[in-house]
């Protein structure tokens, strides 16, 4: 499925693939690989609270900003959640990342080898081949509880709001 018109870049639509995702919602089973080379899925997280945040890629500005917003924030909350960035960059160049700016509350994964996170989460950029910039936070029964897929590909999430409901989420 395509959506068109979903998100823009400067102001120019750009094309999501995938559904869109509805609060209330099992959230969709996915395979990512971590900074090991190895696969990963939703399941590994059984029984935690789990904020995904997707970015085009790690290194250009706000993306930076964000992880390290989360990495800084959203980490104190509960020992329950685990909170994941998803983008189509290369798992060596995500520990890279990592390892350069002291980012160590926070996962990343790769979905490079096949968008299947960009697809069932309906965050694929049919044109760049890039993850759309959306959070996600899913309860401990893998059930989704708050969804902000960002209209503008260079504008921050509301940050506000995300820490607000992951406030409720893990409380």
């Amino acid at each position: 499925m395509e959506n068109k018109v979903a998100v823009t870049m400067k102001g120019s639509p750009l094309t999501l693939m995938g559904e869109t995702l509805n609060l209330g919602e099992k959230a969709p089973a996915f395979k990512a690989l971590n900074n090991n080379l190895e696969e990963v899925s939703l399941d590994k997280f059984k029984n935690k609270v789990k904020l995904i945040a997707t970015v085009p890629s790690l290194d250009t500005p706000i993306c930076d900003l964000e992880i390290k917003r989360f990495n800084d924030e959203a980490t104190k909350l509960s020992k329950d959640l685990v909170i994941i960035f998803i983008s189509m960059d290369l798992p060596f160049a995500q520990k890279r990342f990592c390892h350069d700016n002291n980012i160590n509350g926070v996962k990343t994964f790769s979905d490079h080898r096949d968008a299947d996170f960009g697809v069932k989460y309906g965050v694929l950029i049919k044109e760049l081949r890039l993850l759309s910039r959306a959070i996600f936070i899913i309860d401990k029964e893998d059930t989704l509880r708050y969804v902000q897929y960002v209209p503008e590909l260079s504008s921050h999430p509301d940050y506000g709001q995300v820490l607000e409901e992951l406030k409720k989420v893990v409380s």
